[in-house]
């Protein structure tokens, strides 16, 4: 039986009396690559926020484990946030610092290691995205798929046992995109990673993407879970479908059989 990485329980996000989401319950398994997927204002990211610990729910709670993430002191949600790293939207590097001074940062902050153990692992870190040899590159200096590659080996900086990302192929063309989640799948497959993303590109969900919570901002809460590919040839919910085939009439999953199978 796989075991549990993350466990969200009757979660509810909220700004002020402003509920984003509410009665949110689903699990999160390890060696995982999973899809927090929904339309446009549904609280994706902000969902994301909860996980990391960087928002406090209104209500319910977030499980590493056993271990609860918003009942834990400051001391114990520090160690367990340890075990987690992150790559934002825009990669969010640092300009004044070069590729290996943005991967060292978390490494030197963290540990105890000497410069020269911290050099050979941001090499190593680098060297895994495909970024060897470019550790004294500013962020200005390459491209917005390296500098995504780059943002991921600082994600890996210090060996998480988990990784969220946040529209990681936002801004990308095709190709680079494609790029992003072969390196993605590789890292999760190599290194026994739990992936936790937030996406809208199809072509991300349908190609890496094991399990999922579709949120919806309609009725503010999730609407379906499971396999992307499974919700897509099952699903019985019109705005999964709409969803996952971008509304295209053409698409056998929005044919008379299906909407006869919903209605009926």
């Amino acid at each position: 039986m796989t075991a549990p990485c993350l466990t969200i329980k009757n979660m509810t996000m909220a700004y002020g009396h402003f509920i984003i989401q509410q009665d949110l319950d689903f699990t999160i398994n390890r060696g995982d690559i999973f899809i927090i997927m929904g339309g446009s204002g549904c609280g994706k990211s902000t969902l994301l926020m909860h996980l990391i610990g960087l928002q406090h729910p209104y209500k319910g709670d977030v499980l590493y484990g056993e271990e609860s993430l918003w009942q834990a002191d400051d001391p114990t949600r520090k160690r367990i946030l340890k075990q987690t790293g992150v790559l934002f939207q825009s990669g969010a590097l640092l300009s004044s610092m070069t590729l290996a001074e943005n991967i060292a940062l978390p490494i030197a902050e963290y540990t105890k290691l000497g410069s020269q153990r911290i050099r050979q692992i941001v090499s190593y870190k680098l060297a895994l995205v495909g970024l060897a040899g470019f550790e004294d590159y500013y962020p200005s200096e390459i491209s917005g798929g390296m500098q995504k590659r780059a943002g991921l080996a600082r994600a890996m900086a210090l060996d998480p046992e988990i990784l969220f990302f946040d529209e990681p192929s936002a801004g990308l063309d095709p190709i680079s995109a494609k790029l992003l989640d072969d390196l993605i799948l590789g890292l999760r497959d190599n290194l026994g990673a739990t992936v936790v993303m937030v996406t809208h590109e199809l072509a991300s969900i349908f190609a890496i993407g094991t399990n999922s919570v579709f949120l919806d901002a309609e009725t503010k809460t999730m609407i379906a879970g499971g396999a992307p590919k499974k919700l897509l040839t099952e699903s019985l919910d019109p705005k999964v479908i709409r969803f996952l085939t971008r509304g295209d009439a053409n698409h056998p999953e929005n044919n008379t059989h299906h909407q006869d199978r919903y209605n009926s």
